[in-house]
This record gives C-alpha cells, structure tokens and sequence, in this order.
C-alpha cells in the first residue's frame, strides 16, 4: 500500500535492481564507444527556452519550459542534441584539426501523453561526430551502434537505413506522418497520406543513394546487410533537422517494431548557433527500451 506522496505521471523511481542493470549497459555501451574513439562530455538540463525552440518542428510543443524568479525563460532539455549543438558552438577549437566525436548519457525531458514502455523522463544514451561531412562517419556510428547492441546481448537488432534526400519534394507535414509508421502501421500511414507519397516509402529503387555506405560497412567493419543493416524506404524520422542519412535500429529488423534508438546526419543545426555550416552525425539510444530488451 502506497502512503508517501506519488510521483507525477510519465515520471517514476528506478529501484536499485534496475538501477544497477542501467549502470551496467552504459559502462559497456561507454567502453564500446571509447574503443571507437569518442570522448565523454556532460551538458546542462536546463538551457534557456530560445536555444531548445525552433529546432524539432511539430514535436517542440512538448518542451517543458518555465519561467524562473528573473523572469528568464528557460527550458528542460528535450534531447541531448541541440545541447551538444550549443557547446560545440561556443567550443570551435575542437573541430579545427579533426572531427569531435563525444557520448553522453543523460535525462531528457518531454510532455507526451504516456503509455508501457514511454515516460516523461528517460535516458537517452547519444554519441556524435561533429565537423566532418566524410560518410565513413555515417558508418562509424552504425559501426558502434551495432557493436554496442551486440554487447549488451541483442543479437538480432538490425539498423534500418534510409536518407533523408529521397524524401525531396515531399512536405514535412507528410514526412512526420510516415514517421508515424511502427505506430500506426502501414494502413493507418495510408490513410492519413490520403494515398499520397505511398510510393516513396516503397520504392526500393531508391537504395543506390547509399550504396557507398553500405559498401563502407561491409568492407571496413566486416557488418553483412540483411544481417546487420538494410535499407528501409518507409524511414524518415519525424525531427526537422536531419539532412542525410536517418537511422532506425530495430529489436528484430522490423519496421513495425518499436525502435531502441535513432539518429542520423544534420549538417545545418550546429550552424543554427555558429554561424556557419558545420556537419554532423549521430545516434541515440534509448535506455528504457534498450534495457526493456535485455
């Protein structure tokens, strides 16, 4: 029987049983990523409300912002990117000479209705390259990615593949709703489209855009497609900035199933804060779903 206060709804204690299995992903996942060349780094939960907003399209309204005692406007971190975005902005030595590659692992914070498996407060466990546009980047992450999911005892999880570029001459509107995809399925896609664009998230044509990363990853990392990664039309992931390659990892390789994690390139949101174009590419793993899994 509950007789202390409870918790606010899509937020929850962790017990120390779960806690500890937490604590023990991310250090494997860390050692994974170290192995592959990124660096720790540790960015604030709260930002100021104008550096989180403008860069998540439809999704920004569920950003927790609150005005302190001066009057300040400010904001609970949405995800890890855009924090990432600011320091590197404020921090160009780092990429003078050679790409910055960082991982952090943090709670982010967004006020979506909940459901099994999906909080208010979470974890994300992210890893970034930022100032090279050279694909062996893209194929680092999925490298690491792939590394990190085996480690931790997800034999079957494959990373689906898409760029964002095949989606050119499609509105954002309608991209958001094929992101919808392992949430609605197929049929409810279809129907929100109005049967339009049906063939962009079929037309398996369009996999010649990254025939040199899948050619990076096999040749490079020794990763098989069909066993490792596919490409996957019908990926578009929702958020605004992406410019590139997107990436979808999946328990079973399904695009049906709800995702462990996600990323991809976006080479113009850094250049939101420094002035200037400077690329970048990623992942993020979800550390509720990861752990769910294992």
């Amino acid at each position: 029987m509950q007789k202390g206060p409870v918790t606010p709804k899509g937020f929850r204690d962790i017990d120390p049983p779960l806690a500890r299995k937490r604590r023990q992903t991310i250090n494997a996942i860390a050692d994974v990523l170290e192995k592959f060349d990124f660096v720790p780094l540790e960015t604030p939960i709260i930002e100021f409300a104008e550096t989180l907003t403008g860069k998540y399209g439809a999704e920004e309204k569920l950003i927790y912002k609150f005005t302190d005692r001066g009057e300040r406007e400010l904001a609970l971190r949405y995800d890890l990117t855009v924090p990432l975005a600011r320091y590197i902005a404020n921090n160009l030595n780092l990429i003078t000479k050679e790409p910055f590659r960082r991982y952090q692992t943090g709670e982010v914070f967004r006020g979506e209705n909940t459901q099994k498996g999906r909080y208010r407060q979470f974890t994300q466990f992210d890893f970034d390259t930022v100032g090279s546009d050279n694909i062996k980047e893209d194929a680092k992450i999925i490298a690491a990615t792939i590394e990190s999911a085996r480690k931790v005892g997800l034999r079957n999880a494959k990373m689906l593949i898409n760029d964002r570029r095949n989606f050119e001459g499609v509105p954002v509107e309608a991209i958001r709703i094929i992101d919808k995809l392992d949430k609605i399925g197929i049929e409810g896609v279809t129907k929100e489209l109005n049967g339009k664009y049906i063939d962009v998230i079929t037309d398996k044509s369009k996999k010649e855009i990254l025939a040199p990363l899948f050619q990076i990853l096999e040749k490079d990392y020794g990763l098989k497609e069909g066993k490792d990664f596919e490409f996957s039309p019908s990926l578009a992931r929702g958020l605004d900035y992406y410019t590139g390659t997107v990436l979808e990892l999946k328990p079973n390789g399904s695009a049906t199933e709800q995702s462990i994690g996600g990323g991809g390139r976006y080479d113009d949101l850094i250049g939101m804060f420094a002035g200037k174009k400077i690329p970048a590419v990623g992942f993020s793993f979800g550390l509720d779903r990861l752990i769910e899994l294992i």
